[in-house]
């Protein structure tokens, strides 16, 4: 399934100083529901196409405020990572995805948390439903965001996905969260 990204700069401004607070907060909020849209209906590629360079893809385990490079995480990307990850969903051979989850995520909470240049930092809480062959799942997550404005658009230099339940057990999360 293909998915257009609808490529429109926020408030057609040059760079995030030009825009309001109010403009800045939708223009980050569409971001954020187009992305939730994107990892719903598996449209990998262009999700994948969200992400800079320079991306990290992190999801704690044990805790929110671990270090990544010491300590377990469900998963910590980067780019090349990011990649593999997608290539490996779209192969069809992961058991646990087979056939794939249907799934419907709710964005809220949207907080602009600072701007500096071109960069926003956003924290957003996210619940995801998951439903698959096994059973019917709802995952809470606190996300944090650094968005990244540039031609016109805004890209994903980093998430850090704090599943609400880390501290437990997670048997199957085999989807983008």
């Amino acid at each position: 399934m293909s998915v257009a990204i609808k490529e429109e700069s926020p408030a057609s401004a040059e760079s995030l100083g030009a825009l309001s607070p109010l403009e800045l907060q939708h223009a980050v909020t569409q971001f954020l529901y187009m992305e939730a849209r994107l990892q719903d209906s598996h449209a990998y590629d262009e999700w994948e196409a969200l992400w800079t360079e320079d991306a990290i893809y992190w999801v704690p385990a044990n805790g929110h405020d671990i270090d990544p490079e010491r300590q377990m995480s469900i998963l910590y990307d980067n780019r090349s990572r990011i990649g593999v990850r997608i290539k490996q969903l779209k192969t069809g051979r992961r058991h646990t995805q087979t056939p794939r989850s249907e799934l419907a995520r709710i964005v809220s909470n949207v907080e602009i948390v600072s701007v500096v240049d071109n960069e926003v930092k956003v924290h957003a809480n996210t619940m995801i439903f998951e439903d698959n062959l096994r059973a019917e799942t709802v995952w809470a997550t606190r996300n944090e965001y650094k968005l990244r404005y540039f031609d016109g658009a805004f890209r994903l230099a980093y998430k850090k996905v704090g599943l609400v339940n880390n501290h437990k057990p997670i048997f199957t999360l085999s989807f983008l969260v």
